[in-house]
């Protein structure tokens, strides 16, 4: 599951000589053959690896096969825990000149730390996609409720925004998102910053060895199927689009590809429905480009999808509900012609397996969509002017967000004697 990074980015043989440090603080270790999240932590890191900062990366979390050896690229880990002083001697003796919070957990366990021992460092959330969207709109879809009415002003949404506010930039993986904070929530421009997947379009030397219409079969989709989203899509499928489309081309199969798969998701594989639960793809560009039709049959999520942008790269034409093409600039989704969007959404995937006219029209259109929205040139040296710009004028920066310096004052101050009072029962357990 490989985004190109390599390829996009060279990394420089004198960044262990660097004086621009970098920490992130993440909730996981990056997995980016299993999650887009994952791809997305290594996206980042190359784009710091090549504006020469040395790299160091702390988390709580255990290494798993799957994670991605971040040793050989030369980056530096450190395993710490929640709730332990060990954290303030070590961040003390790094001094970093940036944070990077995975996710806004990440920023609420530490944050107060970073501020009150490094307090000179910019700080920066990389939200992945918004989390209380997400979670909104799973609660909407639980209770049959249109999810463009659900409630957002949630308390996980005072939790992540809080967060956004103490941070001085967050990056935001979708327009939609963008939109969505400035215009509901009023939250600033200034301590915002667009970043979508990095992607550039494939060479039209690559493009020209794709298989092409006729040398591809069957429908494919594929996701993390530990991601609530992608475990409802499945089951979405299942009972609901894919006997549609199967009625119609009795001979195709649908390939379900995704690590983590629940016990519920693994006894939904049926050989004659021609429905295949998969398992972990090795290699999801191999088995994108050799499929005719991807499926995003989401109904819940936020931010980018990895799938769709992947299925773009890899010239496959890609079925779409809503949800799935939020953040997608002119992307089609199915027409609305029946009293049922399943009915609508088979009939799109049907047309685009048969007709090979409509097939390339979409598969040029996802190639547009890399070009004109996700090359890494639209965005690189801004976000680093950025940066540069808040470190010019760090002072003055926070004072235009003060309201996220009262919140960065009252909100660390309780979350550290409550961290404090954790790490004094803890040390007298011992």
């Amino acid at each position: 599951m490989c985004f190109g990074y390599l390829a996009v980015f060279y990394v420089s043989t004198l960044l262990q000589l660097s004086l621009k440090k970098l920490l992130i603080i993440g909730q996981t270790f990056p997995e980016p053959s299993t999650t887009a999240a994952g791809e997305r932590m290594m996206q980042l890191i190359y784009l710091f690896k090549q504006k020469d900062y040395s790299i160091h990366f702390a988390t709580t979390a255990t290494f798993s096969k799957r994670s991605e050896d971040l040793k050989q690229l030369d980056i530096n880990i450190e395993c710490i825990k929640l709730n332990d002083d060990g954290f303030d001697d070590y961040i003390k003796t790094l001094q970093p000149n940036v944070v990077l919070y995975d996710r806004y957990i990440s920023e609420e366990q530490f944050g107060w730390r970073v501020s009150e021992i490094s307090p000179n460092a910019i700080r920066i959330l990389d939200t992945e996609d918004l989390h209380f969207l997400r979670k909104a709109r799973e609660q909407a879809v639980k209770n049959k409720v249109d999810v463009l009415k659900t409630n957002l002003f949630t308390e996980t949404a005072k939790r992540e925004l809080a967060s956004m506010l103490r941070c001085d930039l967050s990056l935001i993986i979708s327009e939609f998102e963008m939109n969505l904070l400035k215009k509901t929530f009023n939250i600033s421009e200034d301590i915002l910053f667009y970043l979508p997947f990095l992607l550039e379009k494939p060479s039209e030397e690559k493009i020209n060895n794709y298989p092409v219409f006729e040398n591809r079969k069957d429908f494919v989709t594929i996701g993390n199927l530990l991601h609530a989203p992608n475990v409802d899509a499945v089951i979405y499928l299942k009972n609901e689009i894919w006997p549609l489309i199967r009625k119609k081309l009795p001979q195709v199969k649908l390939h379900i590809y995704g690590a983590y798969a629940p016990p519920k998701i693994q006894q939904l594989h049926n050989e004659k429905e021609g429905f295949l639960i998969k398992g972990w793809a090795e290699n999801a560009n191999e088995v994108l480009k050799t499929s005719k039709v991807c499926l995003a049959p989401l109904r819940f999520g936020a931010g980018l999808k990895g799938k769709v942008v992947k299925a773009f790269y890899n010239g496959t034409p890609t079925v779409l509900t809503p949800i799935a093409a939020e953040g997608f600039s002119n992307v089609s989704i199915p027409e609305t012609n029946s009293n049922s969007f399943e009915n609508d959404f088979a009939s799109e995937a049907i047309s685009l397996y048969n007709d090979q006219e409509l097939w390339d029209k979409r598969q040029n259109e996802g190639f547009e969509i890399l070009q004109h929205q996700f090359s890494a040139n639209l965005y690189i040296e801004n976000l680093f002017d950025k940066l540069n710009a808040i470190n010019a004028d760090l002072t003055g920066s926070r004072n235009k967000n003060f309201y996220g310096e009262i919140l960065r004052y009252q909100t660390n101050m309780a979350t550290k004697y409550m961290s404090k009072w954790i790490t004094e029962k803890n040390y007298n357990k011992t």
